[in-house]
């Protein structure tokens, strides 16, 4: 198991994720498709070409969601009881295909549940970078965690 119990964790524990991700064409095309989200800044180059950015943008919650996803197998695979939200989301610049993105996490918080005893609330910080190392997304995420057994 990969993920951290509960108690296993400590404010200021900082990771760098090793998985990182080239965006592709058909990642934001399918994403965007799922989740009916019809966009011309997503779907359509001509449209796109003509807007301030001058090429299609990725789906921001395609780019949240992949933030998330590379954080899970360090921080929560296996010791997540659930995601209890997200907050102060932001997108500071945007993300285009053939972008190449990592995540690195912060422990930002740490307490007790009280209606649970065996399990505690975490608060992590992530960032999403790109290539070039500039910030393209960054959340906090509140998770309810097991403890360990020990």
């Amino acid at each position: 198991m990969a993920g951290r119990f509960y108690d296993q964790w400590q404010v200021g524990d900082r990771l760098v994720h090793d998985i990182r991700r080239t965006v592709t064409e058909t990642d934001n095309l399918l994403f965007s498709t799922m989740t009916h989200n019809p966009q011309p800044l997503h779907l359509d180059a001509e449209a796109a070409r003509a807007s301030e950015f001058g090429q299609i943008l990725v789906n921001g919650t395609f780019t949240f969601a992949l933030m998330v996803g590379l954080s899970v197998g360090d921080t929560t695979l296996g010791t997540l009881v659930a995601n209890l939200g997200y907050d102060k989301l932001v997108h500071p610049q945007p993300v285009f295909l053939g972008d190449t993105l990592r995540a690195e996490t912060e422990v930002v918080e740490l307490r007790d549940s009280r209606s649970r005893p065996d399990a505690g609330i975490a608060t992590f910080r992530h960032q999403l970078f790109n290539q070039r190392d500039v910030v393209v997304c960054d959340c906090l995420r509140t998770a309810l965690l097991r403890r360990s057994a020990a």
